[in-house]
């Protein structure tokens, strides 16, 4: 358990998520997340030169990549920073969170920002050299698409290990589509009254496009609106499976920023003072070959185990989603209503940029439990080769 890890309310924002091929597609997702970061400090009135580390969470390869961490520092600022590259897949978020998290523990230092920042759209298209191979022809990779497709150890594509979680728990196409259109009402509620709930931690994105054009990128975009008719005359995406192209995610684009920080710093850069944000716990786990969505209920419970909680002492849980049966296989092994959890949005709704997911869902549960008042909230989401990243804070 964490003692020494805060994180300012306020101290953090995440972008738009734009959809695969949309308005952010074609920016080099460090360097666009490290401009967002900068205009974000500027609107703050913090100083980057006072923050001792960046935590760069990336997985998608982008040009110059090799210089991730320490770019991004210097770019956004803190040019007396060093920066370090995290890629855990879809739980970088969670680690990064957990290892800004952990500097402060150690006292290795005070102040740090975790930059999360992906691009899926116009992945890269890697080439290695094959000097055995038939004419000497390269080995090649679509970075993106090619790893979506193909676990090398479990040997099949993610939506295969998400048809394999819903046979073992028994979970319907009904139950997936049922979800799905609860998850796409409750994004709804972070739209209403002018998207008053988003707004409280949405910061835009500038791209520009010209010397004298710029756009700026204030909503989400990309999500589309889902029916009781049009859920139904889906065809599955497998043969005989549960899950519809509406009950899984899609790739997107964007980034997002989170301070850790002392306690005592957390207080002065703090919107509100009284409200303080601590990281307590973190959580993993592994499941069997082929069975990914099944090792987010086992991490939940290591994080609230290493909290000295339990899940009835949750004001609000938020998970990465990718596909309809995570939350319903978490919900029936851990005992929750799977209809309270992500209040105001989720991944299955609003896309999925990679490192930048958990990090937004984090963000979002901090403020709901803000409007609430306070309590512990826990983040959990899936990650590629069959693993599972959690996170218990503490809001109040």
């Amino acid at each position: 358990m964490l003692t020494k890890a805060f994180i300012p309310y306020r101290g953090y924002y995440s972008s738009p998520f734009t959809r695969w091929q949309g308005s952010l597609a074609n920016e080099h997702s460090i360097i666009l997340g490290a401009k967002t970061s900068k205009r974000f400090f500027e609107s703050k009135g913090w100083d980057p030169h006072e923050i001792q580390y960046v935590l760069v969470g990336s997985t998608v390869y982008q040009k110059q990549w090799f210089y991730g961490g320490p770019w991004a520092a210097a770019m956004l600022g803190a040019t007396e920073a060093p920066g370090v590259l995290i890629n855990q897949a879809c739980s970088t978020s969670a680690f990064s969170i957990y290892q800004a998290g952990m500097g402060l523990e150690t006292g290795l230092f005070d102040h740090s920002w975790c930059l999360l920042a992906d691009r899926c759209s116009n992945g890269p298209h890697a080439s290695w050299p094959n000097p055995n191979g038939p004419g000497g022809q390269v080995i090649t990779e679509d970075w993106v698409m090619d790893n979506f497709g193909l676990d090398p150890w479990a040997g099949g594509a993610m939506i295969q290990t998400a048809e394999n979680v819903a046979k073992e728990y028994a979970l319907t196409r009904e139950q997936c589509d049922a979800l799905t259109l609860r998850r796409q009402e409750q994004y709804q509620q972070g739209l209403a009254n002018d998207r008053e709930f988003q707004k409280r931690y949405m910061f835009p994105v500038e791209v520009q496009l010209s010397k004298k054009k710029t756009l700026l990128v204030e909503a989400d975009e990309g999500v589309f609106p889902s029916t009781t008719e049009g859920l139904a005359a889906l065809r599955p995406v497998l043969p005989e499976g549960v899950h519809t192209y509406g009950s899984q995610t899609y790739p997107a684009d964007g980034n997002c920023g989170i301070a850790v920080t002392t306690r005592e710093r957390a207080r002065e850069l703090s919107a509100d003072p009284k409200l303080e944000i601590q990281i307590l716990s973190f959580g993993f786990a592994r499941a069997k070959k082929g069975f990914m969505g099944a090792a987010v209920a086992p991490s939940a419970r290591m994080a609230l185990e290493k909290a000295g909680l339990t899940t009835k002492d949750l004001g609000a849980i938020k998970t990465h989603n990718p596909f309809a049966s995570n939350d319903l296989a978490m919900a029936k092994v851990l005992g929750l209503d799977v209809n309270a959890m992500n209040n105001f949005g989720s991944s299955l709704i609003y896309g999925h940029p990679q490192a930048p997911t958990g990090g937004r869902l984090v963000i979002e549960g901090i403020e709901e439990l803000a409007v609430k008042g306070g309590g512990y909230l826990l983040f959990s989401g899936c990650a590629a080769g069959d693993t599972a990243a959690s996170l218990v804070l503490k809001v109040g």
